[in-house]
């Protein structure tokens, strides 16, 4: 199941949208930890790390090196090590140990992000967040209609782990760190 928000960026650094939302995303695990779990032969097991996949798209495929330790990372450390595996997954030298044990994977298609997708689960996670098409967009404040820089955050959760009420909860953690 999918749920989705609008989010205002207009106060993001559109350069470092990954990283930040990799510190939104990790901060906001800490207090749904069931949407930080993987299903192993049938049961659910709850992590104590935050190991965030990032998607990249290359011209042999699509990719999820994983970021580990996000939890422990300053922003400008989540940023040269997205920038540094997204590099190595273009040249297709990412090391397998850099492809494995994500506890949660966050997608956006940049430049070629939709209004929506539906970004597909990295099976034994329970959850993936999608960040989409980011454009100035007319919206209401405070009675007036204003400009304002705007996208889509999903997120799209295995129903049998997490409910949608959670699944909300969680994205709205993540959009309120994201808009502060």
């Amino acid at each position: 199941m999918s749920w989705v928000e609008e989010c205002d960026f207009s106060a993001v650094d559109l350069k470092r949208l990954v990283p930040l939302v990799l510190h939104a995303v990790a901060e906001s695990l800490r207090e749904f930890p069931e949407l930080n779990s993987r299903v192993e032969d049938g049961e659910l097991v709850l992590l104590d790390r935050y190991d965030l996949g990032i998607a990249v798209q290359t011209e042999q495929g699509l990719v999820v090196p994983v970021v580990h330790g996000c939890d422990r990372l300053s922003l400008d450390e989540l940023d040269a090590e997205v920038r540094r595996l997204a590099e190595a997954a273009n040249a297709g030298t990412l090391k397998p140990e850099e492809l494995r044990g994500g506890t949660f994977t966050v997608t956006s298609a940049g430049k070629a992000a939709g209004l929506f997708v539906t970004p597909l689960i990295n099976h034994p996670e329970v959850a993936i967040l999608g960040v989409h098409r980011i454009a100035e967009r007319p919206v209401v404040r405070g009675g007036a209609i204003v400009v304002r820089r705007m996208g889509n955050v999903s997120v799209t959760f295995d129903h049998r782990v997490v409910d949608g009420k959670r699944a909300a909860e969680f994205g709205l953690a993540v959009i309120a760190r994201l808009e502060s």
